[in-house]
């Protein structure tokens, strides 16, 4: 005879499931605008841990003064060189706003397209050809172009407000973290166990292991290759130093590395005619772009040994999927995943050797 109460419990446990899966979608659903932050500030945290825990010993054991010193520092290592990106920009664009305002701005005779061979006199004949018409005629050329623009540099505006909407998400949750994160990595630990038992555990760990790995290799290497940079730029006089700095230190955290901006400030230095100071800058930026070839390895090894390329496509694929804030996030996403793995592979048993497999085919065949 059928057990009634078994089939009662089919559908019993169908829309327990459903309905745990409806709350917990409605929790992310809510919870979205923040997941980033979160995530964001997890990594922050548990990269810079031990830092906090050296602060707070020093600090007598004032757990709100190492916190303080922390948020300090992570306001000046995210939040300043985005301020000073801005006031770099409007600084730089105030003479050129003026010059053409003023009508002090002249299009440019371009004479060097000449020196282009095959096409350089076409070139050069359908420039001044444009000037001759006038300027209505130079903004019906550009006109197709100027909405693209536009919506480009808008899109790029919503992106830097959607950073810094997240900086400061992070820094309030990092605040957060580094009060309660004993109980928080203690909740966490516990979930894990809750789930998986000791291998839950021992996940849990890796993945600290790969976040702080990340941290170290990526962040680090990018902040020191750009502030030493920074330093070359300004002792060799470039102009809009602060500005190069900050912008080396976005193409140092893409992986692009410092030359593409020291490169064409030596071209100018030498353009310029000072060439003593193009060749300090010069010797300076070949010891500045060898530097993470040293420093990233180091670093990397400090926290877990991960493979570059690993790191390299984290931040590549982060950027592109999450926009700048993918830069932290894409690497230690690929970083952590990679280590679960690693770890759940390395608990399979040996494969036989080709002998071993050979010996035993041999026994299977040989008669008793």
């Amino acid at each position: 005879m059928v057990d009634l109460r078994q089939s009662r419990d089919v559908p019993q446990i169908m829309l327990s499931v459903l309905f745990l899966a409806i709350m917990i979608i409605a929790c992310l659903w809510v919870v979205q605008p923040f997941i980033l932050g979160f995530a964001w500030a997890g990594t922050v945290v548990i990269a810079t841990w031990p830092l906090l825990v050296r602060l707070q010993r020093v600090l007598f054991g004032r757990r709100s003064l190492a916190v303080l010193v922390m948020m300090l520092l992570l306001i000046l290592l995210f939040i300043i060189p985005v301020a000073l990106l801005v006031n770099s920009l409007v600084d730089s664009s105030g003479p050129v706003i003026h010059a053409i305002s003023t009508g002090a701005m002249s299009p440019p005779d371009l004479a060097w397209l000449n020196s282009i061979p095959f096409v350089g006199e076409k070139l050069y004949a359908g420039w001044h050809s444009l000037l001759d018409m006038g300027g209505s005629a130079i903004m019906a050329k550009l006109r197709p172009y100027v909405g693209a623009t536009t919506t480009w540099f808008v899109g790029q505006a919503a992106h830097i407000g959607r950073f810094m909407l997240h900086c400061a998400l992070m820094l309030l949750f990092s605040a957060l973290l580094y009060w309660r994160g004993e109980q928080v990595a203690r909740g966490i630990r516990h979930f894990a166990i809750r789930l998986a038992g000791k291998r839950g555990d021992a996940a849990v760990l890796l993945a600290g292991q790969a976040i702080r790995a990340v941290a170290l290799g990526v962040v680090v290497t990018a902040l020191v290759q750009a502030v030493l940079g920074g330093v070359g730029l300004a002792i060799s006089g470039v102009p809009y130093a602060t500005l190069f700095t900050v912008v080396m230190l976005m193409t140092c955290l893409v992986q692009l590395g410092p030359l593409l901006v020291l490169v064409p400030a030596i071209i100018w230095l030498y353009w310029s005619g000072d060439s003593t100071w193009g060749t300090v800058l010069l010797v300076w930026s070949c010891v500045v772009a060898t530097l993470d070839n040293f420093i990233r390895p180091v670093l990397i090894r400090m926290g877990a040994d991960l493979p570059l390329i690993l790191i390299l496509s984290g931040v590549i694929g982060g950027l592109v999927a999450f926009g700048m804030i993918g830069l932290f996030i894409g690497p230690v996403l690929l970083a952590v995943s990679w280590r679960l793995f690693s770890a759940w592979v390395n608990e399979a048993p040996e494969p036989a050797t080709a002998d071993n497999s050979l010996s035993e085919a041999d026994d299977l065949d040989t008669p008793s």
